[in-house]
């Protein structure tokens, strides 16, 4: 169907109309997306060996809440849901990150926890550090936000950030923050940082427990970096 230059303004060129601040309604001429088949008749073309039964998750060694740490200034509500925090080909050195939110209190992982996820360039900028060069509103660099699958996993790309200067002879060591949010347990706010960096004898927050060792992987001829940070959440007080 051919649609006008005035249709296409109106519904924003991207196949929906806005019905008021902030809302999103499919135009009319919208239709639900075909399907391809099914997967049962796939599974009767295709023999299927029954699928490996997984070991148990191992629990961290060290069971204690996860500590806390700063918020800091630079927090953005409502960034959106994605496994990768960069944008495409952003510099700096490919991080792998994952790990498994717990129950402190049931000592199993939690499935459906959200985590909000926000970071520096490898420059040590964010995206919202500059007050005249406000970032637009639906636009978010370096930020994300992630839900753990039914074993309580989670697992995201980004890159090394940067470390940033915050005193004469203090600078705040490359760090990845996170909210961590579940139903029943007490929210966390905290900072995962890396083991080696030399800006971390000046950092009046650092936290051992909240620092891991990262280790060199490669994919092809690209070098990237791995690092697990588990987290284990207290439980909410009852009511």
């Amino acid at each position: 169907m051919a649609i006008s230059r005035r249709d296409f303004v109106k519904w924003g060129g991207i196949g929906f109309a806005t019905a008021g601040a902030g809302e999103l309604l499919l135009p009319a001429y919208a239709a639900p997306t075909e399907a391809s088949g099914t997967l049962g008749a796939y599974a009767a073309v295709v023999q299927q060996d029954p699928p490996p039964v997984a070991p148990p998750p191992a629990q961290p060694a060290n069971w204690t809440a996860t500590e806390p740490n700063i918020l800091g200034p630079y927090h953005r509500p409502r960034a959106p849901y994605r496994a990768k925090i960069t944008p495409p080909l952003a510099a700096g050195t490919v991080l792998l990150i994952k790990g498994r939110v717990w129950g402190l209190d049931t000592r199993r992982p939690l499935a459906g926890v959200v985590i909000d996820i926000w970071q520096a360039d490898s420059r040590g900028r964010y995206d919202n550090d500059d007050p005249q060069r406000p970032p637009v509103a639906d636009v978010f660099v370096n930020r994300a936000r992630l839900i753990t699958d039914e074993n309580g996993l989670y697992e995201y790309e980004t890159i090394h950030p940067g470390a940033y200067q915050i005193g004469a002879n203090t600078w705040r060591p490359p760090h990845i923050h996170y909210l961590v949010r579940h139903t029943g347990y007490r929210e966390l706010i905290t900072q995962l940082y890396f083991r080696g960096d030399p800006h971390q004898r000046t950092d009046p927050w650092i936290r051992e427990s909240l620092t891991i060792a990262l280790r060199e992987e490669r994919a092809g001829q690209t070098p990237y970096k791995t690092g697990t940070f588990d987290i284990i959440l207290a439980a909410a007080p009852r009511r």
